[in-house]
């Protein structure tokens, strides 16, 4: 893409978001915002533990939120023009090996699979397994917009997929909450998100939705699913601004046993992790790695593989797994590159063992 072909499509991406932010899903939720003061600068607060910035409401600013963890100013359409415009990418070279691969999957294998699977849909979208119930994440079926190309159609039938009893979606992103691809699903499911998100989903049709905040939990049926805090950030509609909902990390615990599954979100790199590595067991790590070039523009959001892989032995888990790459090329790095990154990362570190290497379409079984 040209500087003249992208400031076009970044004018008509504002321009539709500028429409979208009229109707009224873009309202924060009801569930009113209570916070005595904010905090603006993450240094005043980094020092605190994750619960203790969750109890206080450190992150709630008013009628919106703020990341304690960085003080970059997200949202900034500035950052992102020079980012695209005067920044130098070190990978197009690479871009000539990026292939198209459809993404086909044995739903028959994964319905009659025991235990509790993962399986690797698209980008950051995965469906767990988990005894007798079905959950999805951050469901994306199609593609995004006209001028990102998707790299990993879905090659199978919808209506064959099994359909979901609990839906989590990590943030607001149009990479993550696909409104398209939520209208395809039961509106039986029960949806749970972080604050802000209730009213696009009434929009949709569902009428079970749980909304938390951070370390909030919620016990359903034989599934016990707590929120934890993340670096990151959320936005809709340039117009309404960033941070009008919040945005998190999943940790999805059986109560009555079965292994322990954390889904990292969109984040950048930040010392919670090993407090959360401290307070809970952690079978099987899902880290979000894509969309992480250049570091000086995608570091306060997007973890490096580097990063990663510090992340995971923080939490102490048990094994690792990638996301959020092969899709749509939302960084400067080619789609293919983020697993092959990661596998020499842990190879350094000795962690090779512990990496599960999951292509699109194919599902794991998880060992507690």
């Amino acid at each position: 893409m040209n500087r003249r072909m992208f400031i076009s499509s970044v004018t008509r991406f504002i321009g539709l978001m500028g429409i979208s932010s009229l109707f009224p899903y873009q309202a924060i939720s009801t569930r009113k915002v209570q916070a005595s003061k904010c905090h603006k600068n993450s240094r005043d607060i980094h020092h605190l533990p994750l619960r203790t910035i969750a109890s206080m409401k450190l992150h709630h600013c008013g009628e919106r939120f703020t990341n304690p963890f960085n003080d970059v100013d997200y949202g900034n359409v500035w950052r992102l023009l020079r980012w695209k415009l005067f920044s130098t990418n070190h990978f197009k070279h690479l871009y000539k090996h990026e292939q198209v691969l459809p993404v086909s999957i044995d739903w028959k294998n994964v319905n009659t699979s025991s235990g509790v699977s993962i399986t690797f849909l698209k980008h950051a979208s995965v469906l767990i397994k988990y005894m007798e119930k079905t959950l999805i994440v951050d469901p994306v079926f199609f593609g995004l917009f006209p001028f990102i190309k998707d790299f990993s159609p879905i090659a199978f039938d919808l209506k064959a997929m099994p359909q979901p009893d609990v839906v989590l979606i990590t943030h607001g992103h149009y990479d993550h909450l696909d409104k398209p691809s939520l209208a395809r699903l039961n509106k039986k499911a029960y949806i749970i998100s972080p604050l802000g998100y209730a009213p696009i989903f009434r929009e949709l049709g569902f009428r079970r939705t749980a909304e938390l905040d951070w370390f909030e939990t919620v016990v359903w049926d034989n599934l016990e699913i707590t929120l934890l805090p993340c670096n990151h950030w959320s936005m809709r509609s340039p117009i309404a601004g960033p941070n009008r909902s919040l945005w998190g990390s999943f940790l999805i615990r059986g109560i009555s046993g079965g292994p322990s599954i954390f889904i990292s979100g969109d984040t950048g790199y930040f010392t919670g992790f090993r407090e959360i590595g401290t307070e809970f067991h952690i079978d099987l790590a899902v880290f979000n790695l894509g969309a992480y070039e250049p570091r000086w523009f995608m570091a306060p959001s997007h973890l490096s593989p580097a990063e990663t892989a510090q992340a995971f032995t923080d939490l102490k888990a048990k094994q690792l797994m990638v996301v959020h790459w092969g899709t749509f090329r939302l960084g400067d790095e080619p789609v293919y590159l983020s697993p092959i990154q990661m596998a020499e990362e842990m190879r350094k570190r000795g962690l090779s063992d512990q990496l599960i290497h999951l292509p699109h379409g194919n599902t794991y079984t998880i060992q507690a």
